[in-house]
C-alpha cells in the first residue's frame, strides 16, 4: 500500500490529480533543511514525506536529525536555546515540551504566515485552538491519534446482540455493554475494558466542550466513575486493582477475545492489524470500530486526541522554505502521504479516510470507515506550564477512586483542591 501511494505522490509532483504547491529553487542553490525528530528507523511516514516533498522541490533537499525519544523535549530544548543551533524545523512531541518551548522563547509565531497563505485552521477540528499560547500559535498538527471504540465482532455475533453503532451515548453504551456480558464462570465475558490510565475516564466528560482537564473543577468526572465502578461491581469489566496487580496490557487483554468493546486510541489500529496478520492475535481477528460514545446532546464524533506537530525556530537558517516544509507536512497533501503509510493524520478528508481503510486487515464494514470522521478533537492535555504538576494530582486520585480507597465523592473532592492550589500559585 505504501509503495502504490509513493508511486502516485512521486509521478511528477502529483497526488490524487493536485500539484504540491512548491517555492522556486533552482538546482544551483540548492537548499537542505534539517528537521529534528526522534525514532527514524522505526517510524513509517518520514521518509514518504521526503521523498514527497523532494519530488515536487528538486533544489530542496531534507536531513533528518534523530535526538532519540527518551528524552526528546529535553535535548530539544537545550540545542534550540545555545548558540549556533541550525534546525530548519522541528517536531513537537508533547503538550508540556511544546509550552517549555514557547515559554524559552525558541519557536516563532505562525499567526502571520498562517493568515497570509489562507490556511484554514478549522480543518484541524479545534485542536489548535488548544495549543494556542497568548493568542499565538506556535505549531501546526501533522499527525493526530484520535479515541475510538473498539469491539469484537464475534462477541456480539455468539450473544445475538447487535453491534455498537457511530452514534452511542454514553448511557446506550453502558446498556450495551451489560446486555452483550456474560458472567458464566470461566466463559466470562467482559462488555467493556477500560485500561488503567485516568484517561480512558476522566477525559469522558470534557467532550461536551465545557470543561477541561485543567479547570481546577473536577464534579464533571463522577458521572462516568460512578457508570464505570458500578460495571466493575456488576462484573461488567475487568477489575482495575486486578489489572493494575497482573499489569495487563490492553492489547492483550482485548486479544484474549472475550472483550465486547474497549475504548482506545487510534494508535491500536496498526498493532491489532499486524499482530493479527501474523497469526498472533486468533481471538479478536473479526473487529470493528466507531466513534466515541457522547454525553447526551454532544455531537457524534466528539473525541479525545493527542497529537504530533511541527514548528519553525526563530534560529532557522532557512525559514521561508522550512514554513513551505511545514505547510506540506501539515496540510491536506503530506495528509495523503500519512494515510498510505497507515498513519492518521490530523486532517481526516474523505480521501485520506479512503487511503486508511484501503489497508490490508483494516475492517471493511461502514461504520468502521466512518468512526476516523470528527466533528470536534479534543487534546487529553491542553497547553499549560502547569500541565505536569496538575497530571499528578489526578493519576494519584484516579488510582484512589478506582481500587475504591475513596468514595468518588472524596476523591474528586481532592482533585479540586489539590489542582486549584496549583492554579493558584
Amino acid at each position: 500500500m505504501m509503495k502504490k501511494a509513493l508511486a502516485v505522490i512521486l509521478a511528477g509532483g502529483m497526488i490524487a490529480g493536485s500539484i504540491i504547491p512548491a517555492l522556486a529553487v533552482s538546482a544551483e542553490e540548492e537548499v537542505t533543511l534539517k528537521w529534528a525528530l526522534w525514532d527514524i528507523s522505526s517510524t513509517v511516514y518520514y521518509e514518504p514525506l521526503i521523498e514527497a516533498y523532494e519530488a515536487a522541490n528538486p533544489g530542496v533537499k531534507i536531513e533528518m536529525v534523530d535526538l532519540g525519544s527518551t528524552d526528546y523535549s529535553t535535548v530539544l530544548g537545550t540545542q534550540l536555546s545555545g548558540s549556533g543551533s541550525d534546525f530548519d524545523v522541528v517536531t513537537i512531541k508533547d503538550v508540556p515540551g511544546y509550552v517549555t518551548l514557547v515559554n524559552k522563547g525558541v519557536l516563532e509565531p505562525l499567526n502571520e504566515k498562517i493568515e497570509a497563505d489562507g490556511i484554514d485552521l478549522a480543518q484541524y477540528s479545534g485542536i489548535t485552538d488548544q495549543v494556542t499560547i497568548d493568542g499565538n500559535l506556535y505549531e501546526l498538527p501533522f499527525r493526530s491519534d484520535i479515541w475510538v471504540l473498539y469491539y469484537n465482532k464475534d462477541v456480539f455475533d455468539k450473544a445475538g446482540v447487535e453491534y455498537p453503532t457511530n452514534d452511542m451515548t454514553w448511557e446506550a453504551y453502558d446498556q450495551l455493554a451489560r446486555t452483550v456480558a456474560d458472567n458464566t464462570p470461566g466463559a466470562e465475558v467482559y462488555g467493556s475494558h477500560y485500561h488503567t490510565w485516568r484517561s480512558t475516564i476522566q477525559l469522558d466528560g470534557i467532550l461536551d466542550g465545557q470543561h477541561t482537564i485543567l479547570d481546577g473543577e473536577y464534579d464533571f468526572t463522577a458521572p462516568y466513575y460512578e457508570m464505570v465502578l458500578a460495571q466493575q461491581a456488576d462484573e461488567i469489566c475487568m477489575d482495575y486493582a486486578t489489572l493494575k496487580t497482573q499489569g495487563l496490557h490492553y492489547s492483550d487483554a482485548f486479544a484474549q477475545g472475550n472483550i465486547a468493546m474497549m475504548n482506545m486510541g487510534s494508535w491500536f489500529i496498526g498493532t491489532l492489524i499486524n499482530k493479527i496478520a501474523s497469526g498472533e492475535y486468533t481471538d479478536c481477528a473479526n473487529w470493528g470500530m466507531v466513534k466515541y460514545p457522547h454525553a447526551e446532546g454532544v455531537e457524534a464524533g466528539s473525541t479525545l486526541a493527542t497529537i504530533t506537530a511541527l514548528a519553525l525556530p526563530t534560529t532557522a537558517p532557512h525559514a521561508d522554505q522550512a514554513w513551505d516544509f511545514i505547510k506540506f507536512v501539515t496540510g491536506e497533501e503530506g495528509a495523503k502521504v500519512l494515510a498510505g503509510t497507515g498513519s492518521i493524520p490530523a486532517i481526516t478528508s474523505d480521501e485520506v479516510i479512503e487511503l486508511i481503510a484501503a489497508m490490508d486487515g483494516y475492517p471493511q464494514d461502514e461504520n468502521s470507515k466512518e468512526a476516523l470522521k470528527t466533528t470536534h478533537t479534543y487534546l487529553e492535555m491542553p497547553a499549560s506550564d502547569k500541565s505536569s504538576e496538575i497530571e499528578t494530582v489526578l493519576n494519584e486520585q484516579h488510582d484512589l477512586i478506582m481500587t475504591e480507597s475513596v468514595s468518588v465523592e472524596e476523591g474528586v473532592a481532592a482533585m479540586n483542591e489539590g489542582v486549584q492550589a496549583i492554579l493558584n500559585q
